[in-house]
């Protein structure tokens, strides 16, 4: 019992370090980055302004063939092209054609939606989507897009270039550490940001802080930690029936029978716990115990409070 007081007292002060901490992080340091010059692709959409004639003007969106049709004049190849660029090849087309004098030919262009260039945001974010990529965006801005991380995520994001799709890049990302982890990352037009889930396990039943515990990917935790984390025992609980359920492969909960006595006087060996396991300390015993162990752990759902352990690198 005294080894889980210590266990309990050093979660405990990691949960309050990572109370304080929260999203700060860590100095930025400058770096020769540049925004990325975006071209037009077809599906965007854009707004061409004929200062000359405003009847020219409008919206157009790009075709599959990478054109525009626009009045009088008909398609204009865009594609490939910066909105600069179309607007000068607009002006002289419209020229060209006899449409309006050189003097006064002039054409702005904007592109008011990329339909190719956005950066894509998915996993386990708030918010998961298409966001623009216009100017310098560093993987922490584009995930703070997305609403910021889940409590559920994991230390590490993935990245897709959209160049090189074919060899993602994995980069640690955890700003809920003691010691924030944010890397310096540009994301580009096209690439796609990928925040995967991390394992969780429940403790339940009678402890001090019920609720899902994200098990990072760069430790264990057993049942004896786990308890811990959850604030030890209430003073009614059945230590010698504590039941840990696991799901199976085939999708059937099994609940296991574990006395926390003989684990705590060295009597027998702690237990590592997986994704998705339950453990339930009850206040009664025997079959009882089992039956309302698998009752808990078929009724965990969204509801129930997720901790993260605060994590010293």
């Amino acid at each position: 019992m005294v080894k889980t007081c210590a266990y309990a007292a050093l979660f405990s002060m990691a949960l309050l370090g990572q109370a304080l901490v929260g999203y700060a992080q860590q100095p930025i340091k400058s770096a020769p980055f540049k925004a990325p010059v975006l071209k037009i692709g077809a599906g965007d959409l854009l707004a061409v302004r004929m200062f000359e004639d405003p009847d020219l003007s409008g919206q157009f969106r790009v075709n599959s063939k990478g054109d525009i049709v626009l009045p009088v004049l008909g398609p204009v190849q865009v594609a490939g092209e910066t909105a600069d660029q179309v607007g000068t090849v607009i002006a002289k087309r419209y020229v060209e054609a006899g449409i309006l004098q050189s003097r006064t030919a002039y054409a702005t262009v904007t592109v008011l939606e990329y339909a190719t260039q956005g950066i894509t945001v998915s996993g386990a974010v708030k918010r998961p989507g298409i966001y623009p990529a216009l100017g310098i965006r560093m993987l922490n801005e584009v995930i703070a897009s997305a609403g910021g991380e889940l409590p559920t995520a994991a230390s590490k994001v993935i990245i897709m270039h959209q160049n090189d799709p074919k060899h993602p890049v994995t980069v640690t990302y955890n700003p809920f550490a003691a010691n924030p982890i944010v890397p310096q990352v540009q994301i580009l037009p096209g690439d796609t940001v990928m925040v995967p889930q991390a394992g969780i396990v429940y403790v339940v039943g009678d402890v001090h802080r019920s609720g899902g515990y994200v098990l990072d990917g760069r430790q264990s935790l057993t049942i004896e930690e786990a308890l811990a984390l959850a604030g030890g025992s209430g003073k009614a609980a059945a230590l010698r029936h504590v039941q840990l359920v696991r799901t199976l492969k085939n999708g059937r909960k099994e609940a296991t029978t574990i006395s926390m006595i003989k684990i705590y006087k060295g009597r027998a060996p702690d237990v590592a716990l997986q994704d998705g396991d339950v453990v339930f300390v009850p206040t009664s015993t025997g079959k009882l115990a089992s039956e309302e162990a698998l009752s808990n752990a078929i009724l965990i759902g969204s509801q129930i409070a997720i901790f993260r352990i605060a994590y010293y690198p």
